[in-house]
């Protein structure tokens, strides 16, 4: 199965000024998925911003992109990762997170 990084979510502890700060920064618009996330649409890896605190990364994490998330799934699993989130849906598709062998979290994710 082939699969591409398609997003780096990073946590935002202070949302509204991280937003401003990689708007002023980058140039980076905003498209807001809820209260609390934005992501940019425009970028080849695009970057969300997570400000809730209890669904925010302890670090920033690699989502990558599949076009069958159960496949992928079974996958991971079968490599030796640690599912550390079971797949939800979210505006735009549906995702799951996992730890690799060396303890890194990323994300799988399946758009809409």
């Amino acid at each position: 199965m082939n699969a591409r990084i398609s997003y780096l979510e990073l946590p935002a502890a202070q949302y509204a000024q991280a937003r401003t700060f990689y708007e002023r920064a980058f140039g980076w618009a905003w498209t807001d998925f809820g209260p609390t996330y934005a992501s940019t649409l425009t970028l080849g890896v695009n970057v969300g911003l997570q400000g809730d605190g209890a669904d925010a990364p302890a670090a920033p994490l690699v989502v990558l992109e599949v076009s069958e998330l159960e496949t992928a799934l079974a996958d991971v699993t079968q490599a030796g990762g640690a599912i550390t989130v079971p797949i939800f849906s979210f505006p735009g598709g549906r995702r799951f997170q996992f730890r690799d062998p060396s303890g890194n979290e990323l994300a799988v994710m399946q758009p809409d």
